[in-house]
C-alpha cells in the first residue's frame, strides 16, 4: 500500500530536481534517463526467440512486433522506480509531450506494470505555473503517438539493417544507411558534383568612387558601379550558365561582356569625365520582424549569428529548457500564448519604450509543412521574461549566448516594422570611343529602427553600389542569412550599431554633374554553388519535408562521425567515401534516397501519430510492397524493401567505388581510403599509375590539372634513403595505391 505520495516520473535529472523544487513534499520525482528499454539488438534476443526476432530484433511475419529489453545500464534505475511505486497512490509520467516522450512514459507503463492510477502529464515550460497547471489537466497515454514511434524506430531498424550490410560487401565494412542520413549525405554530394562540373566564367566591368555635397556642403563620397555601356547592359553573373558560356536571355538581351583590358581602356578613359546625375530615385523602405524561433530557425540562427553547430544548439536549448528558462525547444510552431505575447510586449515597453511596440499583439501562423505536434514556439519561460543580464551568472557562456537570442526573437516579434528609404541615382559620363557608360548607385537609411532595436540591429545603412554576387566565405560555404546575422557574427551589440551613422546616399537632382575620385576595373568570376552549411542544411530538408528539425542534429552528427562529411570552416564537404556510398544507394536503391520518397514516410508517420493510420499496416506496405493484393508476408512480397535487397543481384564493386574526373583520370574508393589512377599511363608493371590523395583536398578541388600534378609527384620511382645494416638491402621510399611506404630491397 502507498503511503500517500505521487510519484512524478521526468527524463532527466536536471528537471526532476527543478520540479520537485515546485511540487513539495506530497510529490516524489524521479528521472528515467531517457529511455528504459529498446529495441534489442539481434545479437541480444535469446535463444529461444532467435527464429522470429534474430534478423532485424523485429518479428516481420508477426505485425512487425519489436521485442524491447532493459539494458544493463538500466536495471538500476529500472529497480528504484518500481520500488518508489510500492510507495505511492499515483504515478504521474511528465516525459515531454512529443512521440519520443510519449514512448518513453508508454515503456514505464509497460516496465513498471504499475497498480495504481497513471496520469500523464504535459507542459511546455517548467514553471511553478505551468507545472501545477498541467497537474489539473492531466490525460492518458496516447497510443496513436506511441504507434508512430515504435513504426520509426522499427522503419529505421528495416531500412538500416537491410541496406547497410550490402554497403559493407560493396564499399567498405562498418558502413551504415539511413532513411534520413543517406539522403542528408546525398544532398552534400550532389551539391559537390554541381561544384566539380562547374565552369567559372569571367567578366569584368567598372566601379567608380564619386564625391557630392551633402545638405551642409561637405563632400560626401560614395561607391558606383557600370551597369551599361553604349546603350548595352553589362553582363554579370546571371548571364553565364553553369558551363560557362551565355545563357539564352543573355544572348536575347544583348549583353556586353568586358575582358581586362576592354575593362581598363574604359576605365582610363573615365578618369577625368563628367558625371551627370541622369535620375534621382527615392522609394519607402520597410522591413517586418520575423516569427517567433521554431526547432529549425533556431537551429539556423544560431548557425549563423552565433557559429554554434545544430548539436550545440540542442544541447544549450535543452539546459536553458531544464533549468526553466526557455519552453520545450522541439517544435515546429510558431503561435505565442496571450501570456507570452503579454509579456513580450511589457519587456518592449520597459527596454525601448511603447513607440517601439507594434500597433497591436502579433500571432503568428504555423506554415511549416508536416507540422507535429502544437506545441508553442520557442520563447523565454514564464509570465515575465528573464533579462539576458539575470542569467549571466546562472548559465555557461553558450546557453546565455542562446538565451540572448531568443529572448530578442521574441521580443522583437512584438515590435513595430523598421523603416527608411532607399535612394537610387544613375548618372552618365562619355567614355571615348566605347560610347555612354551608366554607373548606378543605391543607399538604404534606417529612420525609425523598429524592431531591429532589439535584434542588434541599428540605424546603419548602405550606400554601396549592387554587386552581382558576394564573394563566398572559405570552404565555399554559403553565407549568412541576412545583415542581421552578419551584425549578430560580428559581436555588435544594439548600442554600437544605435551609434553607426547613416550611410547615405548624398542629395543630388538631375542634371548635376559629379566627377570621379577614384575608377578602376573589376574583375569578376561566376561562383559554384554554395556549400551546404549546418544552417542552410536544416533549412533544405526542413524545405523538403525531409525528417523533422528535432531529429536534425543527430542526422549532421552522424554523418560527420562516419566519414561521409567533413567541416571546413562552416562548409561541409563531402569525402570520396560518401561519394561510393552515393552512387551505390542511387543505382541500385533509388527510391530509398528519393527525396519525395523519403518525405512522403515522413508525413505517414504523421497519420499515425494522428490516428488515420496503423503502423503495422504502413510498415506492411513499406516492407513487403503495395498494390491490389498487397503482400501479407514474405512469400507474397514483390515492391518492398525486402525484395529491393533480396533480387539485387550482381553489383560492380569497382564501378561503384570509382568516380570519373577526366582525361582518364579516376578516385577509386579502396578499403584503405581514396587513390587516384591515370589510365591513360601505366607504369613498368602495366598497371596504371596511381597517387594518393591529400586529406586537405576537397573533391571540387581536384580538377584535371591538379590530377596529373599528383600522377606526376607519385611517378618518379622509388628513392633510395640509404643501406640496411643487418641485410645489406637498399631501404627505398615507394608510392603506392595506398601512399608512400617504406619497401627493404635485398642485396643481390
Amino acid at each position: 500500500m502507498g503511503n500517500g505520495t505521487k510519484l512524478v516520473i521526468v527524463e532527466s535529472p536536471t528537471k526532476a530536481r527543478k520540479i520537485g523544487g515546485y511540487l513539495g513534499n506530497d510529490y516524489t520525482v524521479m528521472a528515467s534517463v531517457g529511455h528504459i528499454r529498446d529495441l534489442a539488438q539481434p545479437s541480444q534476443v535469446p535463444a529461444s526467440a532467435k527464429a522470429k526476432f534474430g534478423k532485424f530484433g523485429v518479428d516481420v511475419e508477426d505485425g512487425f512486433k519489436p521485442y524491447y529489453i532493459v539494458g544493463s545500464e538500466k536495471k538500476k534505475t529500472v529497480a528504484e522506480l518500481k520500488a518508489a511505486l510500492k510507495d505511492a497512490d499515483e504515478l504521474y509520467l511528465a516525459t515531454d509531450e512529443d512521440r519520443e516522450g510519449e514512448a518513453i512514459a508508454w515503456h514505464l507503463v509497460e516496465t513498471l506494470k504499475p497498480k495504481v492510477p497513471v496520469k500523464r502529464m504535459v507542459f511546455h515550460e517548467i514553471t511553478p505555473e505551468a507545472i501545477k497547471a498541467s497537474l489539473s489537466k492531466t490525460r492518458d497515454v496516447d497510443a496513436h503517438m506511441v504507434d508512430a514511434q515504435e513504426t520509426r524506430r522499427v522503419l529505421d531498424r528495416l531500412y538500416g539493417y537491410e541496406l547497410s550490410p550490402v554497403l559493407w560487401r560493396k564499399v567498405g565494412p562498418g558502413l551504415s544507411a539511413g532513411r534520413v542520413q543517406s539522403v542528408a549525405t546525398r544532398l552534400i554530394v550532389e551539391r559537390e558534383r554541381e561544384r566539380m562540373a562547374f565552369v567559372r566564367a569571367p567578366y569584368w566591368d567598372v566601379s567608380a568612387t564619386l564625391a557630392a555635397p551633402d545638405a551642409e556642403g561637405q563632400e560626401v563620397r560614395f561607391a558606383s558601379r557600370m551597369v551599361s555601356l553604349d546603350g548595352r547592359r553589362l553582363a554579370g553573373s546571371k548571364d553565364f550558365d553553369t558551363t560557362g558560356q551565355l545563357t539564352p536571355d543573355g544572348f536575347a538581351g544583348n549583353v556586353r561582356q568586358l575582358d581586362e583590358a576592354q575593362a581598363t581602356a574604359v576605365a582610363t578613359a573615365l578618369e577625368q569625365a563628367a558625371f551627370t546625375v541622369m535620375s534621382m530615385e527615392t522609394k519607402p523602405y520597410r522591413r517586418r520582424p520575423q516569427p517567433p524561433f521554431t526547432t529549425s530557425t533556431l537551429q539556423q540562427a544560431a548557425g549563423n549569428r552565433l557559429g554554434m553547430s545544430s548539436r550545440q544548439t540542442m544541447r544549450a536549448a535543452q539546459g536553458l529548457y531544464e533549468n526553466g528558462y526557455i519552453t520545450y525547444m522541439r517544435t515546429d510552431s510558431v503561435t505565442l500564448s496571450q501570456e507570452a505575447i503579454e509579456a513580450a510586449r511589457n519587456a518592449v515597453e520597459f527596454h525601448f519604450g511603447k513607440a517601439f511596440l507594434s500597433e497591436g499583439p502579433k500571432q503568428y501562423t504555423t506554415r511549416t509543412a508536416g507540422a507535429q505536434e502544437a506545441h508553442e514556439c520557442i520563447r523565454p519561460a514564464g509570465a515575465r521574461f528573464r533579462d539576458p543580464q539575470e542569467l549571466a551568472t546562472k548559465v555557461p557562456a553558450d546557453q546565455l549566448k542562446l538565451y540572448t537570442l531568443i529572448w530578442q526573437r521574441t521580443l522583437a516579434s512584438q515590435m513595430a516594422d523598421a523603416t527608411g528609404s532607399t535612394a537610387t541615382v544613375r548618372l552618365s559620363a562619355p567614355a571615348g570611343t566605347y560610347g555612354e557608360a551608366v554607373f548606378q548607385a543605391s543607399g538604404t537609411v534606417i529612420e525609425f529602427p523598429g524592431f531591429m532595436k532589439a535584434t542588434g540591429e541599428g540605424r546603419r545603412a548602405s550606400a554601396e553600389p549592387k554587386t552581382e554576387q558576394a564573394a563566398q566565405p572559405a570552404g565555399g560555404a554559403e553565407p549568412s542569412a541576412s545583415a542581421a546575422a552578419a551584425s549578430q557574427a560580428t559581436g555588435r551589440t544594439a548600442k554600437q550599431a544605435e551609434s553607426d551613422e547613416n550611410a547615405s546616399l548624398p542629395p543630388m537632382r538631375t542634371g548635376d554633374v559629379l566627377h570621379a575620385v577614384a575608377v578602376q576595373a573589376d574583375g569578376h568570376e561566376t561562383q559554384p554553388p554554395a556549400r551546404y552549411t549546418e544552417a542552410s542544411l536544416v533549412r533544405t530538408l526542413e524545405a523538403k519535408e525531409i525528417g523533422r528539425p528535432s531529429t536534425y542534429a543527430s542526422i549532421i552528427s552522424t554523418i560527420i562521425d562516419r566519414g561521409y562529411v567533413y567541416e571546413r570552416g562552416r562548409a561541409l564537404i563531402p569525402s570520396w567515401l560518401a561519394f561510393a556510398v552515393t552512387k551505390l544507394l542511387e543505382t541500385k536503391f533509388p527510391k530509398y534516397v528519393d527525396y519525395q520518397f523519403t518525405a512522403d514516410m515522413e508525413n505517414g508517420l504523421d497519420q499515425i501519430a494522428h490516428g488515420q493510420e496503423s503502423g503495422r499496416d504502413w510498415l506492411t506496405r513499406f516492407y513487403f510492397g503495395s498494390g491490389d493484393g498487397a503482400a501479407a508476408n514474405a512469400d507474397e512480397a514483390h515492391a518492398g524493401l525486402q525484395q529491393q535487397v533480396a533480387q539485387l543481384g550482381e553489383i560492380d564493386a569497382r564501378a561503384i567505388n570509382t568516380i570519373e574526373i577526366g582525361d582518364g583520370l579516376h578516385v577509386r574508393v579502396g578499403r584503405y581510403g581514396p587513390y587516384l589512377e591515370d589510365m591513360n599511363h601505366l607504369d613498368d608493371q602495366g598497371n596504371p599509375k596511381r597517387a594518393s590523395l591529400p586529406d586537405t583536398l576537397a573533391p571540387d578541388e581536384l580538377t584535371v590539372e591538379v590530377g596529373h600534378e599528383l600522377i606526376e609527384k607519385n611517378a618518379g620511382g622509388p628513392r633510395a634513403l640509404g643501406v640496411d645494416p643487418a641485410t645489406g638491402g637498399t631501404v627505398e621510399v615507394r608510392n603506392g595505391r595506398f601512399g608512400p611506404y617504406v619497401a627493404l630491397v635485398p642485396d643481390r
